[in-house]
């Protein structure tokens, strides 16, 4: 007998070669239906594994993102044989999974058609029917070259050359199909339900472009046809949100060849962006930030004085003034430091707390380029935050309900990470410790659960980041707070202490919105180009049924201006229903239809967006106190993706 500690903590006794699908059935049948492998002593297994000593096993089961991971591995394998059952003669690349789903590369003289993708589906459907078992079996280096070797496969066998001598070789078999792989997969195709096959793209063999472009087919697949139903529609409904699109109909913003990755706003876009940014303005003033502005360009010594010279140069843009090197800013924070030593603080200036929206350039691959998501410049919400050692807890459970505060005004809910110490980074391992240490504390102080995320932190300090999930349940690194040792260090920066003598700050640096580009991008998506009337570039029009109504509605957009309601009037001679579906289209909180019975009794009928009614019939007064209170409130209607 031999023991197995399960993901509990618990102990059961087996016999030695029980396999993992006997130790499921064991636990429970229930759990048996749904496990798809194991993990044994943290290593991935196929349920045929036979466990031969004491270990540490879990259950993989199809509902975690491991299962599914199998699950769609073994996908890639059933697409692999209906493409070589289809298309004769196709030799095989690789098929790993990715986000979402998987892929493989083939290369065939048939060049695959969007109408091939159905025809392979099809043929998927009837090899997972068969019920096929994925079998595994090891073999010597010399098998596998010779096997792989005599029927053509060259990809294989170069993939076979590449491997370290020390390095067990595995294939595997379904039906009449084998492939090299290190597994693991289903016990067999009959779980294989829920899959749609995506696109079509040209690969280069091991991404080298001096290599042979392959042929790659990109696939999902799902434990459920529900799940796979689920995703499908999401990827829809992205589509119909995506802000680059959005942003050309609602006129906000534009990209132009002129300018790869660096936007251009329109006027619509720049209401909907001081929207935010007063937002900013008017929060970070409540809680102690004063507003500070630096310069765009500063020279070179600074930036080696930073260490972003050193650790950040291939980001950076360069240009010479007066035969000397200087950078345009990639961050705000080396003229946060330049601010802070103007004049002598002392320990009873501080926490200083100063924020600043600035603009800052990197560079960025013209291929990684995406919208307002990765651009050229853009605006982060910067702040700064010197502090006494002692101040560290307090100042940084400050930032998180700062940001948590930002976050509820939009109807977001987030996940946190917290990065910590990556290769070539600055300073000793103390402060690292320190500063890690910190970060966490802080997080356990407000109950916030949180993931690490190893070796993704700054280089010179660790970080908690925000991720933003949106109404796709999508997410989005937004806010981030840094906490930092090493700048304060790097600038010489000094606080006189209690006992006259000179004393080393802290910095925290910290993001909100994190950009206001890629923040404006986000948001786009989540509402649908819809923004709660608060945001919205124009927050009323008002729609005359004829010319006998334009001075009535004229009366009503001076008072709205004056209370400073973002209006406008339609007084084209169109029909009315043709003018209310206009406004639909451009997503318009607020829609007033005035004719002869609203101008005659001070009236308005107010249809919103989405809402579709016939228009609510209210006075003017009762109007403007309910828009009022919904701007005042920053109220947001139910954000929601759910099929019509």
């Amino acid at each position: 007998m031999i023991q197995v500690t399960l993901k509990d903590g618990s102990i059961r006794e087996v016999e030695q070669g029980t396999t993992i699908a006997e130790l499921a059935t064991a636990i429970s049948r229930g759990l048996a239906k749904v496990a798809v492998a194991g993990k044994v002593n943290d290593k991935m297994k196929d349920l045929s594994y036979k466990l031969t000593e004491n270990a540490a096993v879990e259950i993989v089961t199809s509902d975690s993102e491991e299962g599914l991971d199998v699950l769609r591995h073994s996908t890639s394998h059933l697409m692999a044989q209906a493409v070589e059952n289809l298309f004769p003669g196709t030799k095989l690349g690789i098929g790993p999974t990715i986000a979402k789903g998987f892929y493989y590369d083939f290369d065939s003289e048939h060049v695959f058609t969007p109408e091939d993708l159905a025809l392979i589906e099809k043929e998927m459907s009837r090899l997972a029917k068969e019920k096929y078992s994925y079998e595994r079996r090891e073999v010597s280096r010399a098998e596998a070259l010779s096997y792989f070797g005599e029927r053509g496969e060259g990809y294989k066998v170069e993939l076979i050359e590449g491997l370290p001598e020390d390095v067990p070789i595995s294939m595997y078999t379904q039906g009449n199909f084998t492939d090299l792989c290190a597994g693991p997969h289903l016990p067999s195709t009959a779980s294989i339900k829920a899959f749609k096959l995506m696109s079509l793209a040209g690969a280069y063999w091991r991404g080298n472009e001096k290599n042979k472009m392959l042929q790659r087919i990109y696939g999902t697949a799902f434990a459920k046809p529900s799940e796979l139903e689920d995703h499908l529609f999401k990827l829809e409904e992205a589509k119909r949100r995506d802000h680059r699109k959005l942003g050309l109909e609602l006129d906000l913003f534009s990209l132009h060849e002129e300018g790869p990755g660096f936007p251009f706003f329109h006027p619509k876009g720049m209401i909907l962006r001081n929207a935010l940014e007063d937002f900013w303005r008017q929060e970070h003033r409540r809680r102690g930030y004063q507003e500070i502005k630096t310069p765009i360009i500063l020279n070179r010594s600074l930036w080696e004085q930073s260490g972003h010279w050193d650790h950040y140069k291939e980001n950076m843009y360069f240009t010479e003034i007066d035969d000397q090197d200087y950078a345009v800013k990639p961050m705000n924070c080396p003229g946060g430091m330049i601010m802070y030593k103007t004049k002598l603080r002392s320990y009873r200036d501080l926490p200083l707390r100063v924020g600043e929206l600035g603009l800052v350039h990197r560079h960025e691959l013209s291929g990684a380029l995406h919208g307002l998501l990765r651009v050229r410049n853009f605006t982060q919400d910067d702040a700064h935050i010197f502090m006494l050692p002692s101040q560290i807890k307090e100042e940084l459970i400050g930032v998180i309900e700062l940001v948590d505060s930002f976050y509820k005004v939009f109807g977001f809910e987030y996940n946190v990470e917290l990065s910590t110490r990556p290769e070539g980074s600055m300073g000793s391992d103390e402060d690292w410790e320190t500063a890690t240490k910190a970060l966490q504390e802080a997080l356990e102080d407000k109950g916030i659960d949180y993931k690490i995320n190893p070796g993704d932190g700054a280089f010179y300090g660790p970080k908690i980041d925000f991720h933003v999930k949106d109404c796709l349940d999508r997410t989005w690194q937004c806010g981030t707070i840094q906490l930092d040792f090493q700048m304060p260090e790097k600038f010489d920066l000094t606080y006189i202490g209690e006992d006259g003598q000179k004393h080393r700050p802290v910095m925290v640096h910290r993001v909100v919105y994190g950009s206001i580009e890629r923040f404006i991008a986000l948001l786009t998506e989540h509402y649908a180009g819809a923004f709660p009337a608060w945001l919205a570039p124009v927050q009323v029009r008002i729609l005359p049924i004829s010319e006998r109504h334009h001075e009535y509605a004229k009366a009503l957009v001076s008072r709205l201006n004056d209370l400073d309601i973002r209006v406008e009037t339609d007084e084209r001679k169109e029909k009315i229903s043709y003018k209310i579906r206009e406004a639909q289209t451009e997503k318009i909180p607020f829609t007033l239809v005035v004719g002869d019975q609203e101008a005659e009794s001070n009236m308005v009928a107010v249809r919103r967006y989405g809402q579709g009614n016939a228009g609510d019939k209210m006075t003017v007064e009762e109007f403007i106190a309910l828009i009022q209170e919904e701007i005042k409130s920053k109220k947001v209607l139910k954000v929601s993706s759910e099929k019509a």
